[in-house]
């Protein structure tokens, strides 16, 4: 069973100094009417939260163990495995459990002819006139021979700043977490850092 991180529980919480720092941000007197306060407030746990994203790592954001597959997995099995786990996504392995790329959704579907991103009704048009839906262009083959590597990968220590800049930059959706010899053991995905984000901006406005 996947362990998801341990990020959801964590708080953001004010500490003295991003109260002292906040407040030398604010321009003039204070004379602490609800409107200022509101303002140390907000500027201190802004100062929190820039804090706690150099803090968090990948390590507390991942979710474990991460599903992978190994690369001679046959087309037709890996795509029903990722189907039963409710995954679009999973690193892949050699013999040695040490990652040698990833495959997605997006990989079968442009194996099957269709663009990296289309629509459902751009699947059913193709499919409702071609039979087969080119779902043959899947069978007898293995998971090595559409994964997408080498790999982007990252390590338990990265910050959750790191991970969103990696996202940005190299346009991916999960991030392979490994250690030190090549193994993954775990996976941070969009879905983690929109979850973590969201987290924060909840307890900006309470």
């Amino acid at each position: 069973m996947q362990e998801k991180s341990k990020a959801q529980s964590i708080p953001v919480e004010i500490s003295e100094q991003d109260v002292v720092e906040a407040m030398k941000s604010i321009q003039g007197y204070l004379d602490i009417t609800p409107g200022d306060f509101r303002e140390v407030y907000q500027a201190a746990y802004a100062l929190a939260v820039k804090r706690l994203l150099t803090s968090l790592r990948a390590a507390d954001l991942m979710t474990k163990p991460v599903l992978s597959v190994d690369q001679v997995m046959d087309l037709v099995e890996a795509a029903g495995l990722l189907a039963e786990k409710g995954i679009s996504g999973a690193p892949v392995v050699d013999h040695g459990g040490k990652i040698v790329g990833v495959v997605s959704e997006k990989d079968f579907l442009k194996e099957m002819g269709f663009g990296a991103t289309p629509s459902f009704m751009q699947i059913a048009t193709h499919c409702l006139n071609s039979k087969g839906c080119m779902i043959g262009n899947l069978r007898n083959r293995t998971v090595g021979d559409i994964m997408t590597g080498p790999p982007i990968t990252g390590l338990p220590e990265m910050t959750i700043g790191e991970i969103s800049t990696l996202f940005l930059d190299r346009q991916i959706n999960r991030l392979p977490i490994i250690s030190e010899d090549g193994h993954p053991i775990g996976i941070v995905t969009r879905t983690d850092l929109a979850h973590s984000y969201s987290i924060f901006g909840e307890g900006a406005r309470s």
